[in-house]
This record gives C-alpha cells, structure tokens and sequence, in this order.
C-alpha cells in the first residue's frame, strides 16, 4: 500500500498540534513535527474521498504552500527509525521501539513498533494519558481502550494489572498494528483487539474506559461509553486541548459524571471521571 505524506508549513508548535486535533479527524494514521513542517500521512486510496475536505480546511485557516507527496510503504519503517526516540513519562514509564535498548532498572516500558498508528507517546495526549494513568488502579479491572491506535494505553492498562482490556478501533491498519504490539508485550491473553466504534462496546460493561481521541467524537459517544461503566467506574479522556475542557465536563456532568482531575500539557489537556450511584 503507498501512502501520501502532506507537507504543512506551520509558523509553530501549538499550530501543528490544532492542526493534528483537526485533521484527526480525517483518515490520516500518522503525524510527525520536522522543525516547521507537519507532516500527515494518508493511504493513497482514501485521500481523493477527503482531499476537497482538507484542501478547504488548510485554506480557511490561511495555509498557503502544502504539498502531497506520493511514498512507498517499504519506506516508512526506515523513515520512522530515524526519528523515533524513546519517551519517558515522570520517571514512571518508558515507551520505546523494539530497536531501542531496554529502559532498565525498576522503570515500566511499553515496546511499540512505530507503524501508520497514532498513540507512540510523542503526542502530548498520548503522554497525558499515559501520566494520568500511571495515578490510577487497574488491578483487575475490566478496561475498554476507545481509539486505541497502536495499542499503547490498552498495553499499559494490561502492565498496570488490568484483569481485561478490549482495545477499540475503527481503522484495520491501526488493528493490526495493536495485535504486533500486543505480542510484543506479552500481554495478547489481556487486551484483546477490536475493530469497530462506539457500537462494537453496546452490552458490555467496564470499570475503566479510555477514549485517547478528538472533542467532537468524544461529546457525540460519550453517552455510550457512560452506559458500558460500572458503578463507582472511571472514564479518562484526551485527545482535547485546554479550551476543550470546560464543553467535555459539561457533557459529561449531564450524563451523571462526576469530575475527579485534570492535567494540561502544551495546551491539551486529560480529564478523569467518576460515576457513582448507579
């Protein structure tokens, strides 16, 4: 499969981040920040369904200058090699490539092969998620893992205890990704992969539920996920800048949440959630 790599000039960091947030929301897999470039990476077949899409939303923010250009697969890996670095999230976890040496010492690592998948803990949500989660208790618990990508924080869920974990996603790219990456962490009798969205969790029911993905999907499916939680179950969710935060805990305190914490990393942000009572 050939992909098409968008070029972006941005004027700075936080303009590439709302620019990842929106354009997320397309069937874009991966993003990389290369000084002032953004990078977007597309399968090839799907651009022309969204391209008209795109175009109008670089252009309504004032985006002169993009250009698309065509990549074979075979180079992707190479591509990601050279760039990928490993992360360290508080001196609590370290996600790193299988290329990479072991963190060592009494640190949790998370292995991830970096593919077209977003969640490497390099985007300030996935690190969020992954800190807000290293605070919290998944011993034994039943976890759902919505926009799960690589598998990351249904991998760390697992690693933290969790008793099961389905990891949700509606892309086969990132689905096939998180089974690799479930495999290489040892944990594939724990998180099981799902392809599907919202509807793939109807009758089931969770302790924690983790939705790493975008404001505009989170206040559409939250009712959902607020109907698979058991009582006294959490609900953590990113994938949302700092402004995002006030709409996301009203939505959330009209469905019966109660909010618990927040943390903000270079304007996104993670908010957790309670349900009692029911």
């Amino acid at each position: 499969m050939n992909y098409i790599e968008l070029n972006i000039p941005v004027g700075d960091g936080l303009e590439a981040e709302v620019l990842v947030a929106e354009l997320a929301e397309f069937p874009f897999e991966s993003f990389q920040e290369d000084e002032a470039l953004l990078k977007a990476y597309i399968p090839a077949g799907r651009l022309p369904d969204c391209k008209e899409r795109v175009d109008a939303l670089l252009t309504a923010r004032g985006i002169t200058g993009a250009r698309y250009i065509e990549i074979e697969t075979q180079n992707w890996n190479a591509v990601w090699e050279s760039h990928f670095e490993p992360v360290e999230v508080e001196g609590k976890l370290v996600i790193r490539a299988p290329f990479h040496s072991p963190a060592g010492g009494d640190v949790r690592e998370i292995i991830i092969m970096p593919k077209m998948s977003f969640g490497t803990g390099h985007h300030a949500t996935t690190w969020l998620m992954s800190a807000e989660m290293c605070d919290h208790d998944f011993a034994g618990r039943r976890v759902l893992d919505m926009g799960s990508g690589t598998g990351v924080l249904a991998i760390l869920a697992a690693k933290m205890g969790a008793g099961s974990v389905d990891a949700v996603d509606i892309d086969e790219w990132a689905w096939r990704n998180s089974q690799e990456n479930i495999a290489l962490n040892g944990v594939e009798g724990i998180v099981r992969p799902v392809m599907g969205d919202a509807g793939a969790i109807r009758g089931k029911n969770y302790d924690v539920v983790l939705a790493n993905i975008n404001r505009n999907i989170l206040l559409a499916d939250m009712p959902a996920y607020v109907a698979a939680m058991n009582t006294g179950g959490e609900l953590i969710v990113s994938g949302i800048l700092e402004t995002d935060i006030e709409a996301i805990e009203r939505r959330a305190t009209e469905l019966g949440l109660v909010p618990t914490g927040q943390r903000i990393k270079e304007g996104w942000a993670v908010v957790s959630f309670r349900i009692d009572g029911r």
